[in-house]
């Protein structure tokens, strides 16, 4: 998180004073440094979800069809555990295949 111009001017440690402070005044910097992290977390997450906000509405136009997959797989999963296990079996087989060759296409160069 990035600091505020007010965050640095509130440190305790910044003060260049003879006596400590006492414990009423530690506490009120504490507290006042501690507000001052609240109204930065509160700008970064406005800041956050407006950058946000196109991904967003993307993924709300992916729900659906992903919802429709998904409920066509499990149905499916119901109906047929078998051919849905052995298809996974070669996914993965393939996954696999696939990782080996790229280590040793990687290996060879």
């Amino acid at each position: 998180m990035k600091a505020s111009a007010n965050t640095a001017k509130l440190a305790p440690c910044t003060k260049p004073t003879s006596k400590p402070l006492s414990r009423a005044e530690r506490k009120a910097l504490l507290l006042d440094e501690l507000e001052q992290q609240r109204v930065d977390i509160l700008v970064d997450s406005a800041f956050l979800q407006q950058a946000a906000a196109p991904l967003d509405k993307n993924l709300q136009s992916f729900k659906l069809p992903l919802y429709l997959l998904g409920g066509v797989a499990a149905f499916r999963l119901i109906r047929h555990p078998g051919s849905v296990m052995a298809t996974g079996r070669k996914a993965l087989a393939g996954y696999m295949l696939f990782k080996k060759l790229k280590l040793l296409a990687k290996a060879a160069n």
